[in-house]
């Protein structure tokens, strides 16, 4: 289909840890099914996404996920010893700055908007312009897991906080359409079927080994490497993922998108990157379930 003959599109990427490799999917559907995407909103793993998808790498990304082991997410995870999160993320962002390259959000192909919160006034801060890598790491700061990251003299975390699935810079595109995709959404009872089969030791969380590892080191004694043992940050864990999905319903309620793509909130863990495949199939398959309308497919 010619360029000028396809639907335009402002996608709006939500947050919500490693579900947000769905928005691959999501993305490559669109891409197939003629859409041309000229925005991209979104916040935490969502600006991550995107603005590696507007510097048009993301199939570099997608090859390079897709082959993340649970032991390569434990040797990305470099520890802070800085109270105010568990993860500096400095070798995170090593490693995508060399897939991607030291990008400016001026020179994207598209308009691209990575939205961060200010804690200590309460609001969020869009960023659409400067370093993308500067953006979409003040963006991802999810507290309890990644410190805060100082932009342009500001401590910022993650857009989540206040806005999950992040809209409101779209509403001056003059695009056909916006889509948007929550990662908060219904939880999905077949997802905790497998949940419940990946809770023995073996398949303990990178993160929980990580921070278990550094526990053992400072205080010289052995730490049991068991995800349901470690309370404290599941319980921080799932709050935050209630609360998000709480707001997203009502800034989607509030404003909502004309099409809106929902990911089951429990899916997949946070840090669980090790299960890229299946989650860019899930975002594959539920665009085609939410916009196959749009195109006459199925």
């Amino acid at each position: 289909m010619p360029e000028n003959s396809k639907k335009t599109v402002s996608l709006v990427l939500g947050s919500g840890g490693a579900r947000g490799l769905a928005h691959i999917g999501v993305i490559d559907w669109l891409e197939k099914n003629d859409f041309k995407i000229e925005s991209v909103s979104g916040c935490s793993i969502g600006a991550l996404v995107g603005g590696i998808y507007a510097a048009g790498k993301l199939d570099d990304f997608e090859n390079w996920v897709r082959e993340i082991t649970k032991v390569d997410v434990f040797r990305l995870l470099d520890l802070s010893w800085d109270k105010s999160g568990l993860v500096k993320g400095d070798k995170l962002f090593d490693r995508l700055r060399e897939l991607v390259g030291d990008v400016a959000i001026e020179d994207l192909p598209m308009a691209y908007t990575a939205v961060a919160t200010n804690v200590s006034v309460e609001k969020e801060v869009w960023m659409n312009s400067g370093k993308l890598f500067d953006a979409i790491r003040a963006s991802i700061s999810l507290p309890l897991l990644f410190t805060p990251f100082n932009y342009q003299g500001v401590d910022l975390i993650d857009g989540g906080v206040l806005n999950p699935v992040p809209i409101a810079p779209t509403f001056n595109d003059r695009t056909d359409l916006t889509v948007a995709v929550n990662l908060g959404g219904k939880v999905d009872k077949k997802h905790e079927s497998a949940e419940s089969e990946d809770s023995s030791e073996e398949h303990a969380s990178p993160l929980l080994e990580k921070v278990s590892d550094f526990v053992k080191s400072v205080k010289g004694s052995p730490v049991k490497h068991v995800g349901k043992d470690w309370d404290a940050y599941d319980i921080a864990n799932q709050a935050f993922d209630t609360m998000q999905s709480a707001i997203a319903r009502q800034k989607l309620a509030a404003y909502p998108a004309d099409y809106l793509i929902e990911i089951p909130r429990n899916a997949c863990g946070t840090v669980e990157f090790d299960r890229a495949s299946e989650m860019i199939e899930l975002g594959y398959k539920s665009a085609g379930e939410s916009l196959s309308n749009i195109t006459g497919k199925t």
